[in-house]
C-alpha cells in the first residue's frame, strides 16, 4: 500500500486481504508501524461514514478504530489512541471468534495486540495512572488470549492455541511493568500445559523463558531461573548483542548464587563489569568491597530489579571470609573471636560476639559450613572433611 494513495485504495487493498486470506499483508495494513501511516488522505474528519458501507463487517469497524487510532497519534492524544486501538482489539477478537475453523488472521491479532501495548505505555507515561491503562490493555489482551485457548480443534496446523504464546508474553511484559507477578502463574500453567508447546516460534520461546526465568529469581527457585535464563541466553541469536546482555543481566547473579562465577572476558563482552567488581570481593569474603559495589552500582541493580538479589551475595563473602580464617588456623576448632576479629578487618567495627554466631549459624543452617557450635566454649567446630562444602554443590 502506498503512503500517498486514496482512502478508498486504502479500504480495497484491505478488504482484497481479508478476501484472499493474506493475513501477514493484512497484518501490516492495520499494523501503526507501517509506512502508511504516514499518508494523510487516510486521516478524513469524517472516517466512519466514508468507511461504512464500503466493506464487509467487522472489517470496517477494524479499520475505522485503527484510521480513528492513527488520527489520535497524529495529534499526541495517547489516551484518544489507546481506547480507539482497545476497540480495534475488541473488533478482531469478534473476527477471531467468527472463524472457527482457521487461524490465518493470527498475524492480525499479533500486531494489534502489540500495537496496544506499546501505545498502552505512552497513555500511562502521560496520564501516570499507576498502572490503570496497562491494567486496561492486558484485559484486552487477555480476552485474544482466551479466544486461542478455546480452541480445541486437533488439528494442530490450524488451530488458534498456536497463538497462545505470543500473547502470554505481551501479557507477563505488561505484568513486569506494573509488578504484578503473581498474574503470571495462571499464564504460565496454561502454557506448560499446553499440547501444541512445542510447535512455538522459538523466538518467543526465548522471550517466554526469558520472563519466566526472572520470575523464578525473583521467587528464589535459582535452579528453575537458571535454567529457562540459561535456554534463553543459549538460544537468542549471537548477534543480538542487547538483547544477550539483557538476559545476562539476570542470569549472572543467578549463577552467583548457585556457585558459579562469571568469567571477566564474559562480562567484558556484554558491558556488566559492574559485576566483576562484585565477583572479586565475593571470592576474596571482601565485605567492604561488596558495600561499594553495592553503593557505586546501586541506580544499575535498581533499575535492573535485582538490587535485593546481589545483596544475598554477602552471605557468601561470609562463608569465603570465614574459609580463610580456617585456613589460617590450620584447627577443626576455630574461636568465635577469630571470626569477629575477621569482620572487623572487613570494616564491620561494630559486630560483636553475639552476631558473629549468628552469622555462623545461619551459614551452618544453610550448608555453607559444615559442624556445629559449642556455645560452652564460644568456638566453632567443624568438620574434618570438607569443611566449606563448594557452593556448586548446594543446590
Amino acid at each position: 500500500m502506498s503512503s500517498t494513495g486514496s482512502l478508498n485504495q486504502y479500504i480495497q487493498y484491505v478488504e482484497r486481504m481479508y478476501r484472499t486470506s493474506q493475513g501477514h499483508q493484512l497484518a501490516r495494513l492495520l499494523s501503526l508501524r507501517d509506512e502508511h501511516v504516514a499518508n494523510r488522505n487516510l486521516r478524513s474528519s469524517d472516517i466512519a461514514t466514508l468507511v461504512e458501507g464500503n466493506c464487509l463487517a467487522p472489517l470496517d469497524e477494524i479499520i475505522i478504530s485503527h484510521l480513528l487510532c492513527v488520527k489520535a497519534l497524529c495529534m499526541k492524544d495517547f489516551m484518544e489512541a489507546f481506547e480507539y486501538q482497545s476497540a480495534c482489539v475488541a473488533c478482531v477478537v469478534r473476527l477471531l471468534q467468527a472463524q472457527k475453523e482457521s487461524n490465518w488472521c493470527l498475524p492480525l491479532m499479533y500486531t494489534v495486540c502489540l500495537d496496544l501495548r506499546l501505545i498502552a505505555y505512552r497513555a500511562e507515561a502521560c496520564a501516570q495512572t499507576n498502572g490503570k491503562i496497562l491494567e486496561k490493555a492486558a484485559e484486552s489482551l487477555l480476552a485474544c488470549f482466551r479466544v486461542c485457548a478455546a480452541d480445541n480443534r486437533t488439528t494442530e496446523a490450524d488451530t488458534k492455541r498456536l497463538g497462545m504464546l505470543t500473547l502470554v508474553n505481551q501479557l507477563l511484559k505488561v505484568y513486569f511493568k506494573i509488578n504484578k507477578l503473581h498474574l503470571c502463574k495462571p499464564l504460565i500453567r496454561a502454557i506448560d500445559s499446553s499440547t501444541v508447546k512445542k510447535e512455538f516460534p522459538l523466538a518467543q520461546q526465548i522471550t517466554y523463558k526469558y520472563f519466566v526465568g526472572r520470575k523464578a529469581m525473583f521467587d528464589s527457585d535459582y535452579r528453575t531461573a537458571d535454567e529457562f535464563l540459561s535456554f534463553s541466553f543459549v538460544r537468542c541469536h549471537r548477534r543480538s548483542i542487547k538483547n544477550k546482555r539483557l538476559i545476562l543481566t539476570y542470569l549472572v547473579p543467578v549463577k552467583m548464587l548457585l556457585g558459579f562465577m562469571p568469567t571477566k572476558h564474559l562480562l567484558q563482552k556484554y558491558e556488566l563489569m559492574q559485576f566483576w567488581d562484585l565477583v572479586l570481593a565475593v571470592k576474596n569474603g571482601d565485605l567492604r568491597g561488596i558495600d561499594q559495589v553495592m553503593e557505586k552500582y546501586e541506580s544499575f541493580f535498581i533499575s535492573a530489579g535485582i538490587y535485593l538479589i546481589v545483596e544475598k551475595l554477602k552471605i557468601y563473602a561470609y562463608r569465603n571470609l570465614f574459609r580463610k580464617v580456617y585456613v589460617a588456623e590450620n584447627n577443626h576448632q576455630i574461636d568465635i573471636a577469630s571470626f569477629q576479629a575477621a569482620l572487623q578487618l572487613m570494616g564491620h567495627d561494630d559486630v560483636d560476639a553475639d552476631e558473629t554466631q549468628c552469622i555462623v549459624a545461619n551459614l551452618i543452617y544453610d550448608g555453607k559450613i559444615k559442624g556445629y557450635i559449642s556455645y560452652q566454649h564460644k568456638k566453632v567446630v567443624v568438620s574434618k572433611q570438607n569443611a566449606f562444602p563448594s557452593l556448586s554443590s548446594l543446590y
